[in-house]
This record gives C-alpha cells, sequence and structure tokens, in this order.
C-alpha cells in the first residue's frame, strides 16, 4: 500500500504552499520505489501463465493414437480444405454469432487477417473497384481512443486515419454518419465494439443499427468489425450484449459493408490459437479467390485440436472463459480499487470500469500523460506507450493512458499500481505547480 497519507483536499483546492508539500512528500516516496530497482511489466494485454494453463488440455486432445480425420472424413495432416474444417466453423461461429457458411477460419491471429484484408484492398480493390493502391487519396475513420495495431496496419500502407471520439456508447455516430457520406475517399472504419480496447466500452444497440444503415459516398467502404472479447467478461451477472452486425446490415439492405474478425487468442494459446472472419456471400467468394494464390489451407490439425479440446461445444467454450475470468476479475478488482483510493480524493484522473475485455482506459490530467508513463518506467514500471492509442501516437490531450491488468502477478500488479498513482500525483501536481508561476 501506498505510504503517503491520503489526498485531505482536492488538488485544484490547494493553495502554492500545500502543493509544494505534496510533491516533497510525493518524490519522497519515489524515490523509495526507484530504490527498489523493479521490473514490472504492464504493456501489452497479454494473459498469464495461470490462463495459459487452463488450455494445457490441449496437448492431450490429439496424440499419435488419435483418429485426426474430420466428420466428413478429411484427412487433416494433409492439403486442403481452403476455407477451414466444418467442425471448426460451427464452433467458432457459435462463438461469434455467425453461420458456418459465412466464414472461413485461419491461421492464429485475427490480425494477420485484417492485414490480409486491407493489403487485398489496397492491391487488388473490392469487388471489382478500383485498388485503393491507384486512387490519390484513402482515408480510414480511427475512434479514439483505440487499438494501437489497428491504427499500424493503415499507417503502413499510407492510408489518412481520420480520429473520431468514442464515447460510452461507441464511436460518435453523427460524425461518423457526416464523414463517411460526405467524402469518398473515405474506405473504412476500425470498430472494436465489445469490451473496446481501451475503455473496456461496448457499442449500444442504437450505434451498431446506426452503422448498419451507413450510406457511404464509397461504394467499397467497409466496417472492419474486430470482435476480439466477444466472450470475454468478467462477470457471469453483468455482462454486456451486441446486437450480430451481419444479419444488422442484411436487414438494412447493405450486407456486404462489414467484415467480422475474431480468434481465440486470448481464450486458449495466443500463438497457436485459430483466427476468423465473417463476412457475407459475396465477400467470402472475392476472399477465397485470393486465398488459393495465398495457400492451399490452414493448419487443420490445430482446428481439430481446438474442436476436441472443446467438444464442439459451445458452452464448454464459456465455461472455459468462466476460468479466465476467475482469474483476472481480481486483477482488475484491484486496479479500480486502488485508482479510487489513491487518485479520487486528491481530483486527479478519470478511468472506465469495464465489464470485461483486457484493459481500463485512464485519463490522466491534460498534458500529464506521457510525463506519467516515463517517470513510472524510471521506477521499474513499463506501460503502453502515451499516446499509442490514437492514431500517428498524437493524443491531442496527451491524457490517454491503457492499463493492462492480466499479465502481471497480483501482488505485482498492486505494487506496480501503486507506483503509477504516486507518479500521477506528482506529475499532475508538478504542473499545477507550474501554472501557478
Amino acid at each position: 500500500m501506498s505510504q503517503t497519507q491520503g489526498c485531505t483536499k482536492k488538488y485544484v483546492e490547494m493553495n502554492k504552499q500545500e502543493l509544494e508539500q505534496e510533491i516533497v512528500k510525493l518524490k519522497a516516496e519515489y524515490k523509495k520505489y526507484q530504490e527498489m530497482e523493479l521490473s514490472l511489466n504492464m504493456a501489452r494485454g497479454k494473459p498469464c501463465r495461470e490462463q495459459l494453463d487452463l488450455s494445457m488440455g490441449m496437448m492431450d486432445a490429439l496424440n499419435s493414437e488419435a483418429d485426426l480425420s474430420c466428420e466428413d472424413g478429411t484427412d487433416c495432416r494433409n492439403y486442403g480444405v481452403l476455407d477451414g474444417i466444418h467442425e471448426a466453423k460451427v464452433l467458432i461461429g457459435a462463438m461469434m454469432e455467425n453461420k458456418p457458411e459465412n466464414i472461413i477460419i485461419y491461421g492464429n491471429s485475427s490480425l494477420n487477417v485484417m492485414y490480409d484484408t486491407v493489403s487485398r484492398a489496397y492491391t487488388h480493390g473490392v469487388m471489382g473497384n478500383t485498388p485503393w493502391c491507384k486512387l490519390d487519396k484513402v482515408k480510414f475513420l480511427c475512434p479514439s481512443p483505440g487499438y494501437d495495431r489497428h491504427f499500424a496496419i493503415t499507417e503502413y500502407f499510407g492510408i489518412e486515419m481520420i480520429p473520431v471520439k468514442m464515447t460510452p456508447t461507441g464511436p460518435d455516430m453523427d460524425e461518423v454518419e457526416r464523414l463517411v457520406s460526405a467524402d469518398e475517399s473515405i474506405k473504412g472504419i476500425w470498430c472494436t465494439p465489445k469490451y473496446s480496447n481501451p475503455q473496456g466500452y461496448s457499442y449500444s444497440d442504437e450505434t451498431v443499427r446506426r452503422f448498419a444503415r451507413l450510406r457511404p459516398a464509397a461504394r467499397d467502404f467497409r466496417i472492419f468489425w474486430d470482435n476480439a472479447y466477444g466472450v470475454h467478461h468478467l462477470y457471469d451477472d453483468d455482462q454486456d450484449y451486441l446486437i450480430e452486425i451481419l444479419e444488422e446490415c442484411k436487414r438494412a439492405g447493405s450486407p456486404d459493408m462489414v467484415y467480422k474478425f475474431s480468434s481465440t487468442s486470448k481464450i486458449t494459446f495466443p500463438g497457436s490459437g485459430i483466427a476468423a472472419i465473417a463476412t457475407s456471400l459475396n465477400n467470402l467468394e472475392e476472399i477465397k479467390a485470393q486465398l488459393n494464390y495465398q495457400t492451399i489451407g490452414h493448419d487443420k490439425v490445430n482446428q481439430l485440436r481446438h474442436v476436441r479440446f472443446f467438444n464442439g461445444d459451445i458452452n464448454n467454450l464459456k465455461e472455459h472463459m468462466r476460468k479466465h475470468a476467475a482469474i483476472i476479475r481480481p486483477k482488475f478488482e484491484a486496479v479500480l480499487e486502488i485508482l479510487d483510493r489513491e487518485l479520487t480524493p486528491c481530483g486527479v484522473g478519470e478511468w472506465t470500469k469495464p465489464k470485461g475485455g483486457y484493459f481500463i482506459s485512464f485519463d490522466a490530467p491534460e498534458g500529464c500523460a506521457k510525463a506519467t508513463v516515463d517517470r513510472a518506467k524510471k521506477a521499474g514500471v513499463t506501460m503502453t506507450g502515451a499516446g499509442a492509442t490514437y492514431p500517428y501516437h498524437k493524443d491531442p490531450h496527451d491524457s490517454n493512458i491503457r492499463i493492462a491488468p492480466t499479465l502481471p502477478s497480483l501482488p505485482d500488479l498492486k505494487l506496480a499500481m501503486e507506483i503509477f498513482t504516486v507518479c500521477v500525483r506528482l506529475t499532475a501536481a508538478e504542473r499545477l505547480l507550474k501554472e501557478m508561476d
């Protein structure tokens, strides 16, 4: 627990002398943490060892005596089955809430599928439209704060990224509708619709319906719907639910407008899971045409391993996720308790309280994020770089910091958060004092 005495009043209510005393106290505590020569890493949303151990039974799901044939007789050891074995489509389809016939099963990484999808549009176009590489300008909407790896893909291809404000119900849809209807060069939007990265927000029913009813100027506009955390609830009795976007687009008369992505990366083994895309039959036809040149088929043995591990039953997968929740829920609750105890009395910072996903979004006072993250690193706590949750790493307010609670042990996490809150308080107090001069 933090050795400093709690705040007796909010920092904005302190006079210069009180702030100076607070800074002296905080610097002394910060120095003690530095002297501990710690190395605590909260930079990325990785599962911890205990979570990975939950899936070790996958190693026994197949063995040298096992029949590695699918229900239709396909030998999973051999070439073929471009779009994935049927059993895997059924299991992942149940997880994604989509029909097996609308799904392609890939390798371990949904990020790789998203990259391929952008790359295909860039070099060959979307359903007969001009390849993006031949256009003067290509733009993407980027709800922000958002997922840094989404933004990295579009930046790599030289696509101009336009930030759109995120709200607790999803992106600012007034702005999304205005932009896509007026600008033909806007070809897509990144979405993490459930337990978003980093806030843990879930899109409201109205938001999903407005997405499905977009009328973009570009005929090849696509919604990149990354449902990475669809089954990643923290609580059994308090969960967010989402309208299924493919069906909603179909009802709205725009069945081809969405690519939906998912994977088992934070369900089984991130390095050896399976990923999938769900989309319309028209889009699937185009994707398969490209896949014919790219591969003869992804790892069917691993697909079968996943099916056998869960006995092909979505209820077994959901029970597996309850075990994940039991491990990481105390970590999320510890972060929120420490933030509230150490920062609320000072009136410093705001943060989300997600019901699922992998992150907590923290907003430091304006102008304090970079200094806070740098200060934490010098005390042995590595966090996601400030600005990473915005396109081009440019947070206009220098305030957002992504907290990733899952990887550290609970004792290490608590210590890291004690250090983090000292860094937040010290940076905020110094900034306020400077403004008084």
